[in-house]
């Protein structure tokens, strides 16, 4: 008997052991569940990490494609603006030979100027800026009239003579000369149609005398001579900047040189430019 219980005990034992065993077994079994059951939904969102991924690493391949298509639009485009900017600097430097060029042409009457200076020498005075010479209406006519002085002429005769024969005499003056005006200037005293009229007729008064000298058709001055009155658009001004009305009574005679009007304007243009 006592060997019997002894059996059943260890039975007992064992079957307690089985039964944790088995509890243990269970256990461990749902932790595995557990577990596989985490596995998968980590390999899930491995799987959608891997498919995000590839989608944006797609992208990025679409964005570097874009870029190496952009960056070679900007070499190209690079390229044009170099070769461009190539051709604006040629046509800056041609502008600018062209511009050296005309800015020595409009110096021609500077020059002209300055030799027809020395040519009269200090007999004759001539305005120092446009190469005008000045005779005051005054000797030349009486007040109000537009009939030459006789007294006047042969001063006239020889102040012409000189100022245009230093015109024509001078080979370089000469091949550049265009026109001789006789320009008729007036003070502002009476109205601007009373000084037009006065100032045209004496202009003209002028020239018709000049047209009778033998130094005028000795040297074919006809084509050249204009006359035109100005009235009292152009009075001379004292250090006051107020009129002074018996310079500004006054007959002009000027020149003007070939394409002068057109090599200023340009010269202005370029200027503003």
């Amino acid at each position: 008997e006592s060997s019997l219980e002894s059996s059943l005990q260890l039975l007992l034992l064992r079957d307690i052991e089985v039964q944790r065993l088995q509890a243990l077994l269970a256990q461990r079994t749902n932790e595995l569940s557990d577990k596989e059951k985490a596995l998968e939904l980590t390999t899930q969102e491995i799987i959608n990490l891997n498919s995000v991924l590839l989608s944006q690493s797609m992208h990025i391949d679409d964005l570097n494609a874009t870029i190496l298509a952009l960056s070679g639009e900007l070499a190209n485009k690079e390229n044009v603006l170099l070769e461009n900017q190539s051709k604006y600097d040629i046509l800056i430097a041609k502008l600018q030979e062209q511009k050296a060029k005309i800015k020595s042409l409009t110096g021609i009457k500077i020059k002209v100027i300055a030799e027809l200076k020395q040519n009269l020498g200090k007999n004759i005075q001539i305005d120092p800026i446009s190469g005008s010479l000045r005779l005051s209406s005054n000797i030349l006519f009486d007040k109000g009239s537009a009939e030459l002085k006789e007294s006047s002429k042969n001063e006239l005769k020889k102040v012409f003579i000189n100022y245009v024969g230093a015109l024509t005499s001078n080979k370089n003056i000469k091949n550049q000369l265009d026109k001789i005006i006789i320009e008729g200037h007036t003070d502002s005293d009476g109205t601007y149609l009373y000084n037009l009229d006065l100032s045209q007729k004496r202009a003209y008064a002028v020239m018709r005398y000049l047209l009778t000298l033998d130094f005028t058709e000795n040297n074919n001055l006809k084509p050249l001579l204009l006359a035109s009155g100005r009235a009292d658009q152009d009075t001379i001004k004292d250090k006051k900047a107020q009129e002074d009305k018996e310079l500004s009574r006054r007959i002009e005679i000027k020149f003007t040189l070939k394409n002068d009007d057109a090599l200023h304007e340009i010269e202005r243009i370029l200027d503003y430019e």
